[in-house]
């Protein structure tokens, strides 16, 4: 519900690791999103997003997509979106240049999801918001973290941390995202 209400009237939302749908759905049921593209790479769990599509009545606004979120993107969803998930923190990082690459050219928000060690909480938080910043100032992206918290506990001093990041006025470059090499 978080990312959600964040959700603006007529935004595109590409969620990279959709599942069965649960952001999605509720993106597209307390939003007025325009779209939301799903990805999975799972057939079987891409065949219980289309159940929960149907059953939550969102037909037609959440749009599921069978494949690897990497290659849909490359292929079908370039500068598609205003808003991207990454609810999956195992591959969130690997697939960061996609996620840019999906967002629009004036740019968008990216909610990234990573799992990291600390003694304390903030620790972890730090740590995810160190690497992501480094990752995402080698892809050239002009951004902000706006955002970062503990979602949850994922085992002794190991902690699921999401990040909303801003990613602003991204332009094409020689780079093999298409973003300038300003960073904010």
């Amino acid at each position: 519900m978080r990312i959600a209400k964040q959700v603006g009237n007529g935004e595109v939302v590409l969620n990279m690791f959709a599942g069965a749908g649960c952001f999605s759905i509720l993106i597209a049921k307390y939003s007025k999103a325009e779209k939301v593209y799903s990805i999975d790479v799972n057939p079987s769990t891409v065949r219980y997003m289309q159940e929960n599509i149907r059953l939550n009545g969102v037909y037609g606004r959440v749009s599921s997509m069978l494949g690897d979120a990497q290659e849909i993107v490359e292929r079908n969803l370039r500068r598609t979106a205003d808003r991207v998930l990454m609810p999956l923190p195992e591959k969130a990082f690997e697939y960061l240049p996609q996620a840019l690459s999906a967002l629009k050219k004036a740019g968008g928000r990216v909610h990234y999801y990573d799992l990291e060690y600390g003694k304390k909480k903030d620790d972890a938080i730090e740590r995810v918001r160190l690497r992501v910043s480094e990752r995402l100032q080698t892809l050239g992206a002009a951004f902000q973290i706006r955002f970062g918290r503990v979602v949850r506990a994922a085992g002794p001093n190991w902690y699921q941390v999401v990040l909303d990041i801003e990613v602003s006025e991204p332009r094409t470059a020689n780079n093999k995202c298409g973003f300038n090499e300003r960073v904010l």
